[in-house]
């Protein structure tokens, strides 16, 4: 797995276990997939939304 670039330097492999170590101890085991389905549903709402046609277009006001 190559090392990913942030701004604050690279993010090596270790640290990347860190990451997940410390997630794990904060928000326990039987959290984490409630939570990642909630992102992933949010996501293919994001999605589906982006993929649908404008409709509210603007209507004309004759004023």
């Amino acid at each position: 797995m190559s090392a990913l670039f942030f701004p604050l330097g690279v993010i090596g492999p270790w640290q990347i276990v860190l990451i997940v170590v410390i997630v794990l101890l904060l928000f326990g085991g039987k959290k984490i997939p409630e939570l990642m389905r909630g992102l992933g549903s949010g996501l293919k709402e994001f999605k589906d939304a982006s993929k649908e046609e404008p409709t509210d277009k603007k209507i004309d006001d004759n004023k």
